[in-house]
């Protein structure tokens, strides 16, 4: 039986070393070996790939192309073991730490709330919920699951709808007693405030509603809807925000909903994880609990966002798809997601969206 045909790992570990600090004295310092055992190591690294990885000058060195290629390679490679090192020694009983990446705002308004009791039922099962929005990589982020608003199709994953989202527009009942809100018309006296990752959030509700868009008066811009909720309450504008993270603001006043209509999607939440870690006993418990906290209706209601002709594997919209109208019809047909929505006492067509773009949390 062939062995594999690799270089010793200490002379990939060295070499790794060397171009990440591109140094072969602190290369040898960080190593605890001397800078002559470096340097004899990466020489025989170079022997055994037959290549130059470094172009040695007379006080600085520098990776060849091969040596980049080879250096890309091997930091991956090592990140890999790294991090199934740290899972394993992180392991207790076959459970372990469970590492869960959150949607800032869904973390705390909504999983937070519901943690004592995955405690009670769980006692033994131990959480660390780091903050997590960007693109999805296990390795480096070193997590477990994480939850994601988008369209089910992040490449090299396993993805289960959790629940949609119905959003409505809301203020300040201070800001609503100065400027009346009494038809759709009367938003073009405020200003409106956007979320920077879902720029066509507004217009989906419009067009959903049968408004328009003409003479609205854009407000501040926030990148997550936990600001969005508190620019709202101090009066900074009219917002337009998931139902679900305002329960409390609606039910004690500070926060005020003009209007009935309430939209949903596009898009939904999902609990992602990989092929490999959806197979550990920590990933599957939680998953089972976390799912059981939703309706089935409401997830069977939520994954019909999911549509690979439509979107790539990170959730953008392909070039020339027409989110909107497909949206539209969504709001108006997704059982259980909305109520009907009413059309707006002016019938002025509406602009027509801009490219697709990618919405998220």
């Amino acid at each position: 039986m062939r062995g594999r045909n690799l270089p010793s790992l200490n002379a990939m570990r060295t070499f790794e070393a060397v171009a990440r600090l591109n140094s072969f004295t602190l290369a040898a310092t960080e190593l605890n070996v001397t800078q002559s055992a470096t340097s004899r190591m990466v020489r025989s690294l170079e022997e055994y790939l037959d290549v130059a990885l470094f172009v040695r000058q007379s006080r600085r060195i520098e990776l060849t192309d091969q040596g980049r290629f080879y250096n890309a390679l091997i930091r991956e490679a090592l990140d890999r073991l790294e991090a199934g090192t740290i899972e394993m020694m992180s392991t207790r009983d076959g459970k372990g730490t469970l590492t869960i990446g959150m949607l800032p705002t869904f973390g705390t308004r909504w999983l937070v709330p519901r943690l004592a009791a995955f405690q009670e039922e769980y006692p033994d099962s131990a959480l660390n919920i780091v903050s997590s929005d960007g693109d999805l990589d296990f390795t480096k982020e070193r997590i477990d699951v994480a939850i994601r608003f988008g369209y089910g199709n992040w490449p090299d994953t396993i993805a289960d709808p959790l629940m949609g989202e119905e959003v409505l527009v809301v203020c300040s009942p201070e800001l609503a007693a100065a400027r009346p809100l009494t038809t759709l018309d009367d938003l073009k006296h405020h200003r409106l405030i956007q979320h920077s990752t879902r720029p066509h959030s507004w217009e989906h509700w419009l067009l959903a509603v049968g408004a328009t868009r003409n003479d609205l008066h854009w407000g501040l811009q926030f990148e997550h809807f936990f600001m969005i909720i508190e620019a709202a309450v101090h009066g900074l504008g009219v917002a337009l925000l998931p139902s679900f993270l305002i329960d409390d603001e609606i039910r004690n006043g500070t926060l005020v909903a003009p209007f009935p209509n309430r939209v949903a999607g596009p898009g939904a939440y999902y609990i992602v994880t990989t092929v490999a870690k959806s197979e550990l006993p920590r990933v599957k418990l939680f998953r089972k609990w976390l799912l059981s906290q939703t309706d089935p209706a409401a997830r069977a209601s939520a994954d019909q966002w999911r549509d690979p002709g439509m979107f790539n594997g990170q959730g953008d919209h392909q070039p020339g798809c027409s989110l909107l109208g497909r949206s539209s019809r969504r709001a108006a047909t997704a059982s259980g997601q909305t109520k009907p929505v009413s059309p707006a006492p002016h019938g002025t067509q509406l602009k027509s969206p801009g490219p697709c773009e990618r919405h998220s949390l």
